[in-house]
């Protein structure tokens, strides 16, 4: 049976979770051991745009707006005052609060590192590859002034929907990605492959097909522990499987509840987080681990109180936060 929960039972989770920070619910030796591992957050969790102007943009069939500045200096304030070690933004966000001219002025004011681009990549239509790596190496430079050192891999849609076909389209993602990761690593960053619901890379068989068959000394593993969940894979397995080649990950927690795509925030959901910061404990990473969760929609709390949520769970998991 399904576990879903409502807007009631959601804060009532979310309430205990805060007050537990308060108390400790581990055993000592669990409490005294200390982490080796470094976490950022992505920004997905907080608007990047203003809402009224998005909606109207999607009504007439218009582009949709750049990002605003003020929304987006939220973001850079919410994650640094938490103490995560580093920021993921969009590609779009990236490019466009450089054209403002501000976001040099975010990531010195706010010390926060922008580690890393969640960066759209149509993996299936060659006509398209020229022009996609081209925007993704655009990016990477914008990326690199700050000292940033992954390109996620956003793949495309699947083509046809339902009759989507991936063995149709496999020479086309592999060589692709092969193309993409020898462009992102003579830039000197990482190229890393995120598996996600509703894209050409999406099931477990998928993903498993895809970084087995590509070039692994250009193209790494960057994957999203809550999505393989949500797809009723074990994230602890896949991780385990892959792990010399993951360099990047979303760190992400799923229940199954309506709102927010059924993620939530850490330590509320299915997902076993501590088995996967078992496997990633001390390893040096090209990316970084990066909290996440899907905003948007009918969210039971506001994206501070859910970045507070993984905050307080990472501490009481032995995770060192910055001061």
């Amino acid at each position: 049976m399904a576990n879903t929960l409502d807007r009631r039972a959601f804060g009532r989770l979310l309430a205990m979770s805060l007050a537990s920070t308060a108390t400790p619910v581990l055993p000592a030796w669990a409490q005294a051991k200390k982490r080796n591992v470094v976490l950022g957050h992505t920004g997905i969790t907080w608007p990047a745009r203003d809402a009224a102007a998005a909606a109207g943009a999607r009504r007439g069939g218009g582009p949709p707006p750049p990002p605003d500045s003020a929304l987006n200096e939220t973001i850079f304030k919410d994650i640094s005052s938490l103490g995560f070690s580093g920021l993921e933004l969009f590609d779009w966000q990236i490019n466009g609060l450089e054209s403002q001219g501000v976001l040099s002025g975010f990531v010195e004011s706010y010390k926060l590192p922008l580690v890393s681009s969640y960066t759209s990549i149509n993996l299936t239509d060659p006509a398209q590859r020229g022009t996609t790596i081209a925007a993704a190496v655009a990016v990477g430079k914008i990326l690199k002034k700050y000292g940033g050192r992954t390109i996620v891999i956003g793949p495309s849609g699947r083509v046809g929907g339902p009759s989507y076909n991936y063995n149709d389209h496999k020479q086309n993602i592999v060589a692709t990605l092969n193309e993409l990761g020898k462009a992102i690593t003579d830039l000197g960053l990482i190229a890393a492959l995120h598996q996600h619901t509703g894209t050409a890379v999406e099931t477990r068989d998928e993903t498993y097909a895809t970084m087995e068959a590509v070039d692994t000394r250009v193209v790494k593993f960057g994957p999203d522990i809550g999505q393989l969940q949500k797809g009723g894979v074990d994230p602890v397995a896949v991780v385990k499987n892959f792990l010399p080649v993951v360099q990047h990950m979303h760190f992400k927690d799923w229940v199954g509840d309506p709102s927010m795509a059924g993620y939530c925030a850490l330590g509320l959901g299915k997902v076993d987080l501590v088995g996967v910061l078992d496997l990633m404990e001390g390893r040096k990473l090209g990316g970084m681990i990066m909290v996440e969760l899907d905003g948007g929609g009918e969210m039971p709390y506001t994206a501070r109180a859910a970045a507070q949520t993984a905050h307080d769970w990472l501490v009481k998991n032995g995770v060192a936060m910055k001061a």
